[in-house]
């Protein structure tokens, strides 16, 4: 079992699923405000790993929504920039394990990392039910339009 130093967006309903299938893997959760973090280019910089720069961006940030931030037009140096400026911007939730960093939630790559197998038979359907579900973005879709998604962030 992993403790998962755990940074998103306090409200979100998707980082609440992610927490849950973490603690049902038997992992210790120790969630982090994403957007309160005192960030430095480098430290935020290593979550990304040899993502492309556009895989660091969250697609439903109300910039990158508006079209003002184009990540597939942004360099490195500018889109951490923007990132230590704005937070919303960050691709979420960044995950710590150790010295190991991730961002995003892939179930089948955080499988592999360090599990996401429920402890107990009580967990399991929970466990294999939000498995199947997309963990990766809103729980409710990037594209609905919500009023919310433009002051920030879900909270549904």
């Amino acid at each position: 079992m992993a403790k998962v130093i755990f940074y998103s967006k306090p409200g979100c309903k998707g980082g609440v699923k992610q927490k849950v299938l973490l603690t049902a893997a038997g992992h210790e959760v120790i969630p982090q405000n994403l957007l309160k973090e005192a960030w430095t280019a480098e430290r935020l910089r290593s979550f990304f790993g040899d993502r492309p720069v556009v895989e660091w961006f969250n697609p439903s940030a109300p910039k990158v929504k508006s079209g003002e931030v184009v990540p597939e037009k942004v360099d490195e140096q500018t889109a951490l920039a923007l990132m230590l400026k704005e937070p919303l911007l960050i691709r979420r939730p960044l995950l710590e394990v150790g010295e190991q960093r991730e961002v995003g939630f892939d179930v089948q790559k955080i499988d592999a990392w360090i599990g996401l197998q429920a402890v107990d038979e009580s967990l399991q359907e929970i466990s294999d039910k939000l498995m199947k579900e997309n963990l990766q973005g809103c729980s409710h879709g990037h594209d609905h339009g919500h009023k919310h998604h433009k002051e920030g962030g879900c909270k549904h």
